[in-house]
């Protein structure tokens, strides 16, 4: 994956800082800077609040600095979206701070990416979609039964069919919730106890190592060095700034890739339902801060051993991983005894 700044070199070669009176050879003049109009009690839609988090995420992930410029149509196609709701996200964040707007150029980072963390806290804490967070919460508080219907749910949180369905599909794809025959919905098994939570792992262990020693495993270099690039900032201090979510999201992203290394589709398939399933419950834990930069650092030697072609090592160090954040998080105690945010 291109880093977004060597993306924007290649585009723009451009880098101002929001107070400069000179860019050098660039520009002659100094650049017009000015937020744009935004109001501050902007509601924005669930599309424009996950583009907006995907934009700071790829800023600190490519660790960006002040005055890195941030082209929309390259935020655009790196999203997957179009360019209308990154170009509101952008101008949520000039709100915010985070990046300021020049009339000629676009926008710019108003300070290093990793200086973001409290904008990045009140951003990723922000549920993104309040009716899915309160219906996951219910059940994983046993608060729903097995079988549910439409009209009972919409009368229970008071929204319409349509506004119940969206977020009832996205449960579904995410392989926790299935429709029954008329208007029925069935919860599946899911991550909701300490007994299912270890079984994950059990799970995990069994499969993430195989899928290493498969014949067919082929390790992207480009993926390898971005991963091992990603995790090395978490070491050195990126464990103390980063957002759980953005904690959470770049472990997932490490062990997905390994799996899809694996050349596997299965191994791959089981690797990105668990890590949705999981997300619920990794979301509510404590935020327990020097983990984090423990788990980085063996992530990091597995990549190592991958790199110099030691399969077998690397299976081993994935095992011993795994066994080992099984251990300090099923017995935790608390997994289960947090509520979400809202």
């Amino acid at each position: 994956m291109e880093n977004i700044d060597v993306a924007m070199a290649k585009s723009t070669s451009e880098k101002i800082s929001p107070h400069a009176t000179s860019c050098g050879a660039m520009l002659c003049a100094a650049p017009t800077v000015e937020l744009s109009p935004i109001s501050p009690s902007m509601s924005l839609t669930p599309l424009q609040i996950r583009v907006t988090r995907e934009i700071l995420a790829l800023a600190r992930k490519d660790d960006l600095d002040q005055g890195d410029r941030l082209a929309e149509s390259l935020l655009a196609e790196r999203i997957g979206t179009s360019r209308t709701p990154v170009n509101v996200a952008l101008r949520h964040l000039a709100d915010l701070g985070a990046v300021f707007y020049d009339h000629n150029r676009g926008y710019f980072l108003a300070k290093p990416a990793r200086e973001l963390s409290d904008i990045a806290t009140q951003i990723f804490e922000e549920p993104e979609e309040p009716l899915y967070l309160k219906i996951a919460e219910d059940r994983l508080a046993k608060r729903l039964p097995d079988v549910v219907s439409e009209a009972d749910l919409m009368r229970q949180y008071g929204v319409a069919r349509s506004v119940l369905r969206k977020v009832l599909s996205v449960m579904q794809e995410e392989g926790w919730l299935e429709r029954q025959v008329g208007q029925g919905w069935q919860f599946l098994p899911m991550i909701d106890s300490v007994e299912a939570y270890e079984e994950s792992y059990v799970f995990r262990t069994a499969i993430e190592p195989t899928g290493i020693l498969s014949p067919d495993f082929r390790c992207d270099r480009e993926e390898l060095e971005e991963l091992r690039r990603r995790q090395q900032f978490i070491v050195d201090g990126g464990y103390l700034t980063m957002t759980s979510v953005e904690l959470f999201e770049a472990n997932s992203e490490l062990h997905e890739t390994m799996a899809k290394w694996s050349g596997n589709r299965f191994i791959v398939q089981s690797v990105r339902r668990v890590d949705r399933l999981r997300r619920l419950v990794e979301y509510r834990q404590a935020r327990a801060r020097k983990p984090r930069q423990e788990q980085a650092m063996e992530h990091l030697a597995i990549l190592d051993a991958i790199r110099q072609h030691d399969l077998l090592k690397a299976a081993g160090l994935l095992r011993d991983h795994l066994e080992g954040a099984r251990r300090r998080k099923v017995h935790a105690g608390d997994v289960f005894n947090v509520e979400f945010r809202s």
